[in-house]
């Protein structure tokens, strides 16, 4: 039997993490490469090029694509480069890119409806799928995807974001019932109001910053760091029997 230390250990996994460049990915990212994991990145600027450099520098071995993810093609070519750079194999996958576009719901706009779509769901999908393959073929691998508190209370403003994240949280649920038997693990991670640049208008707002900082009993805003934990965990044979789980990162706001 592995020894409790061995359950946790990740080195020499190979990983893919979309939206590495920064925010949560680049948490997640971070973590991995931490941990001794070969790193492959997906973002959508020449940030990711940047990104990779800084973390090469350190002494990790981490590659970088660059992608739109609004656009079909882009997903399955940018998948397949990273594969490629990772010598054909992968372990890991984390569908940690995403967008947000706020408005209320009767006034929201169809281009960014698709957007938000096409970024936060349809591209996860087809990234799963993809990862599926390979996984399901050797017999092991490890899912996690990006879900969101909203996917428990809704939100406002956010009718794209909370429908695109509802959706990652039970396409988790149905690609575990797939593929756990088949020793693939799909988990979620759902973080709560983490301070990056897409949550920072929240952070800075008067009204709204402080009435989120009283319902989080940890007493701060979330950090990309603070999803390195649960990502290690959901990437090792430590949760082995875990499938379709989406566990909160969150300062305990849910519970509160």
């Amino acid at each position: 039997m592995a020894s409790i230390y061995d359950m946790f250990r990740i080195d020499g996994k190979k990983a893919i993490v979309t939206g590495g460049t920064r925010g949560l990915g680049f948490g997640m990212a971070e973590g991995l490469l931490e941990a001794g994991c070969e790193v492959a990145i997906i973002g959508s600027s020449d940030a990711v090029f940047t990104t990779r450099d800084g973390l090469k520098a350190r002494g990790f071995v981490c590659h970088a694509v660059k992608a739109d993810l609004r656009k079909r093609e882009e997903v399955f070519s940018s998948f397949d480069a990273c594969v490629d750079a990772l010598g054909g194999d992968l372990d890991i996958l984390c569908t940690a890119a995403g967008i947000q576009r706020r408005h209320s719901a009767e006034v929201f706009p169809e281009a960014e409806w698709d957007e938000v779509l096409n970024i936060n769901l349809h591209a996860v999908f087809f990234q799963c799928q993809r990862a599926g393959k390979i996984m399901l073929a050797k017999g092991s691998g490890k899912i996690i995807n990006v879900s969101s508190m909203v996917c428990h209370f809704g939100g406002q403003t956010v009718p794209a974001y909370t429908a695109a994240k509802g959706g990652v949280t039970q396409l988790t649920r149905e690609l575990s019932n797939d593929w756990f038997g088949r020793g693939v693990n799909v988990n979620a991670i759902a973080p709560g109001y983490m301070h990056t640049d897409m949550c920072d208008a929240l952070v800075h707002d008067d009204e709204r910053g402080p009435q989120i900082m009283s319902r989080i009993p940890a007493g701060r805003w979330g950090k990309p760091q603070d999803m390195k934990g649960a990502t290690i965990f959901l990437a090792s044979a430590a949760s082995d029997y875990l499938g379709g789980a989406i566990i909160p990162v969150d300062g305990g706001y849910l519970v509160k």
